[in-house]
Order: C-alpha cells, then structure tokens, then sequence
C-alpha cells in the first residue's frame, strides 16, 4: 500500500485503516486527506485491482472516515443513516459501508465529482466559491423537506450533553426565523465545486438535522471569511444564498457553535 500525500498535516494512519483499505479495495494507494480536531481522519482509497473497471484509471475512488475509539465525532453509523436519507433530495455522497471495531469506527463512500472548497485552486477564484457555498446551502435548505426529516439540530439538542456552566454560557436562542433541514456543518471544506466553479456537493453530513437555517448560515459565513481571509466575501456569499445578514442570530449561532466545540475538544484531549 502507497501513502502518497498528507493533508493538512503528516498522520500516522491507523492498522485498522490499512486493514480496512486492503479489505476494500485491495492493494491500491490510500491517501490521508482530511483530519479534523476531534481525532477524525478521512483517506481516499484509489487504483484498486479488485474494483471493477478496464483499466486503473477508470476504477472509482473511494473515501473511507475513520473515527478512533472515545473521539467526540459524529458516529459514522449516524452520519451513514443521514446520508442515506439526504441523497433522495441532494447530492451528497453515497454510501457503500460502514462499521465498528474496537479501535474505531469507519464510513465509506463513494467518490463525488468536484472538488472541495477548501483546495488551493478556488482561492484564485474566492468570490466563486464563497458565491457557491450560498447557493449551495440555499439549495439543500429548500429542497430537503423538514416534516420528512427524522434528525434534529436544535440548539435544545446541541446543548443537552454540556455542563450547566456551558449552557449559561451560549444562552437563550433567538426565535426561530426558519425551519429547515441543516448541513450541520456547513463550511468551506465540506462544498464541493465543479470544474466551472458552481456547486456541485456537499460532504460531511454527520450532524444534519432540522432547525433554524442560521444555524447554518451563521458559521458557514464565517468559514468563507476565514478560509479566504476576505470579510467581505461574506456578503457574496449571504447575497447568493439571497438573504440579509442577521446580526442577532449570526452571533448567537456562532457563540453557540464555540461552546459546543470548546467542550468537545477539551473531551478529546
């Protein structure tokens, strides 16, 4: 097996990682891509003799999340489920497995076309992307139909495992403006983009659920100025999704946002 590159930091991947990518696709190449904050790793799984296909190139990749035993992540299996819901209404990736050891748990998928927002190439073109992002967020928070959607990201949910001291500190939510069907984690990373700089795909979907679009909106506006280090992207990216900016909300979501994945990393490390 060929480790060929590390993204966004060198990684030692797992043996059950190794396992699983020979188990899957045989001896092909497994690339780490992705590692979050709370121990989550993704890799992609590529040029496998045992997938079908004439030739090496043909043969689809595959994008295998790995999730350490104890990590504060998404469940794999929670996410498979949210996937396998979401498809009927976006595109978002499909799923072909998903298990548990005792070292972890994992998720695979299948490969999508585009490329994430997050790549070098798009900062060339940021106003593109942030444009992309916004419609792309619009897209799944109208077609997604929130009376069909079993999954909850309510700020009573996202605040029912942390300490009292931590739910004073996010404080009462705001009325809801509207309900909608949430990314969950809606930012540049988990976009992805065609060729042409449109929306093609949204990725990571392990805490969709319905609640109030801002909970979106809030941090995925955020994302765009950080990752493109342009504020004023944001308002590309708020007139794409066709909305005005909402003070009051965007702080309150952001704030919310901070406590849970304060509490989160202090459970991690």
């Amino acid at each position: 097996m060929v480790v060929r590159g590390v993204h966004p930091a060198p990684v030692e991947i797992p043996d059950a990682v190794h396992a699983l990518a020979g188990w899957y696709v045989g001896w092909g190449s497994v690339t780490p891509v992705w590692r979050n904050d709370l121990g989550g790793l993704t890799f992609r799984l590529e040029g496998a003799p045992l997938l079908p296909g004439p030739d090496t190139g043909s043969r689809p990749a595959r994008y295998l999340k790995w999730v350490p035993a104890g990590a504060p992540c998404p469940d794999p299996f929670a996410e498979a489920g949210r996937l396998s819901w979401a498809r009927r209404f976006a595109v978002v990736p499909k799923v072909i497995d998903v298990g548990r050891g005792d070292d972890g748990a994992w998720l695979l998928t299948e490969e999508l076309r585009g490329t994430s927002a997050i790549e070098p190439r798009w900062r060339g073109r940021p106003r593109a992307a942030a444009h992309a992002i916004g419609e792309g967020l619009r897209l799944l928070h109208d077609t997604a139909p929130v009376a069909d959607c079993p999954f909850t990201w309510t700020p009573a949910a996202r605040t029912a495992a942390l300490p009292a001291e931590a739910r004073a500190a996010v404080g009462r939510p705001p009325a809801v403006d509207r309900l909608v069907v949430c990314h969950g984690d809606a930012c540049v990373p988990n976009t992805l983009l065609h060729d042409d700089g449109t929306f093609a795909a949204h990725v990571d979907l392990g805490e969709l659920g319905v609640a109030d679009r801002w909970s979106d909106l809030a941090v995925a506006s955020r994302s765009v100025a950080r990752r493109f280090q342009d504020p004023q992207l944001v308002t590309e990216f708020f007139a794409a999704y066709g909305i005005a900016p909402d003070p009051d909300r965007i702080e309150y979501y952001r704030r919310l946002w901070d406590v849970v994945e304060r509490h989160r990393t202090r459970l991690w490390r």
